[in-house]
């Protein structure tokens, strides 16, 4: 019976010892999750986005030419076939194939048209040499008429006076009636004329009309134009054109053969960070699919004007990026993860962000572990850290949050606020200067 009593107080003991330790524990590990510490060296600014990969140049392997010069009316065309995004090709191998449908009925159209017009050409120039015939023996039949009214008159001189007068009313009536025939025959031959140009202009019309469609229909079966990797042409929604999509008058690009030696990394930074990225900053890339490779590039183009992406309401603007090297293993539209850098300091002391905290007075301070609430003056800062220019050391420990009971810390660094509050005047004044002088700038251009 002792011995069972022993043996459950020893048990009791340990128990008990074990979970003071544990709490001790759990309570330094709760501890030192509330601390961070200053740390010394490299600082950098960075801009950090996804993107992806696309050529330098390329070649478009474009449809025929609709329009151009061509009697036929733009309208879109269907992609009936299309070989597989990332086929290698030589020069003349086949890529697609448009749907002729529309065109070939139209083109059926145009002939049946053809006919009807060649058959109205023949039959108005049947009808013309008919009239005119005719009127040339009604002018010959009256010019024999008019002689015999001549010879009368003539022969009448003789006569009574009234049979004189008698026989020049003939032969005057007999002359006005040529005349008329005459200027009748001169404006049937001018008006047969005109219409039988316009059927012939009609009938050359639907010609070059009926050559356009055969011309443009030849270009439906569509080849390379040079070596290399198919990829699909992207719209202007982003969405690639495939079996099933249709190109434009406007837009006839079915394809494009890149060239794999140079690439670009496509990214969009947004409005609040674009003001940071300019040409010529170096950039680290990896690409998602290589995940073991780092590339390094530099920033050759920041667009000027911002866009909004399908389903996104922020503005971003689109940034190139161009890889350094060769690496005929990337290919277009691979994920790429792009660090712009932006600026880099060297040995300075730098905390977490959520370190610092800011009154009504805006004047930044940080918690030490000691029991301060230091006043601290703030350098540049990126998306998790900032440098602490002055008011702290490296290695001191700091609260990352509000402790409980603030108040009970005593304030230090309080001379630092005199040059916090001249540099926020300092920088008021900067930018309502700036303010001002893009005012002018804004003035002068509308004027």
């Amino acid at each position: 019976m002792k011995r069972t009593i022993i043996i459950t107080g020893i048990i009791v003991a340990v128990t008990i010892i074990a979970l003071i330790v544990f709490n001790k524990v759990t309570s330094k590990k709760d501890d030192d999750a509330q601390f961070t510490k200053v740390v010394k060296g490299d600082f950098e600014i960075v801009v950090t986005t996804t993107g992806e990969l696309i050529a330098e140049k390329s070649i478009d392997i474009k449809g025929p030419e609709f329009t151009q010069g061509r009697d036929i009316r733009g309208s879109n065309i269907k992609i009936q076939d299309l070989i597989p995004e990332g086929t290698e090709v030589n020069e003349g191998d086949y890529i697609a194939t448009l749907d002729k449908t529309e065109l070939d009925n139209s083109l059926k159209d145009a002939r049946e048209r053809l006919v009807t017009l060649q058959t109205n050409l023949e039959m108005a120039l049947l009808d013309t040499a008919l009239t005119l015939n005719s009127i040339r023996d009604q002018i010959s039949n009256q010019i024999n008429t008019v002689k015999e009214a001549a010879i009368t008159f003539r022969n009448s001189k003789f006569e009574s006076p009234a049979t004189i007068r008698q026989a020049e009313i003939n032969y005057d009536q007999a002359q006005r009636v040529l005349d008329q025939l005459n200027r009748s025959y001169t404006l049937r031959v001018a008006q047969t004329q005109r219409n039988i140009n316009i059927q012939r202009l009609f009938v050359s019309r639907i010609e070059r009309r009926i050559r356009d469609f055969e011309e443009v229909l030849s270009g439906f079966v569509i080849t390379a134009p040079s070596p290399g990797m198919i990829i699909y042409k992207k719209d202007r929604m982003g969405n690639k054109r495939k079996t099933g999509s249709s190109i434009n008058p406007m837009d006839r690009v079915v394809a494009t053969l890149p060239d794999l030696s140079s690439m670009l990394s496509k990214i969009y930074v947004s409005e609040i960070e674009v003001s940071k990225v300019k040409p010529g900053q170096s950039v680290s890339v990896t690409v998602d699919a290589f995940p073991s490779k780092a590339y390094t590039g530099s920033v050759i183009n920041v667009a000027n004007i911002g866009e909004k992406l399908p389903n996104s309401d922020s503005k971003v603007f689109e940034v190139q990026i161009k890889i350094d090297g060769s690496d005929y293993t990337l290919r277009p539209s691979m994920t790429t993860n792009n660090k712009i850098m932006i600026k880099t300091f060297n040995n300075v002391a730098y905390i977490p962000n959520e370190c610092i905290n800011t009154g009504v007075d805006s004047i930044p301070v940080v918690y030490t572990k000691n029991g301060y609430k230091q006043v601290v003056i703030l350098g540049e800062s990126n998306d998790k850290d900032v440098i602490i220019e002055q008011g702290l050391e490296p290695g001191t420990s700091v609260y990352l949050t509000i402790p409980e009971k603030p108040e009970k810390f005593r304030i230090a660094g309080e001379e630092l606020i005199k040059t916090i509050k001249e540099r926020e005047k300092e920088k008021r004044y900067l930018n309502d200067n700036s303010i001002k002088e893009n005012n002018k700038i804004s003035q002068a251009r509308s004027l």
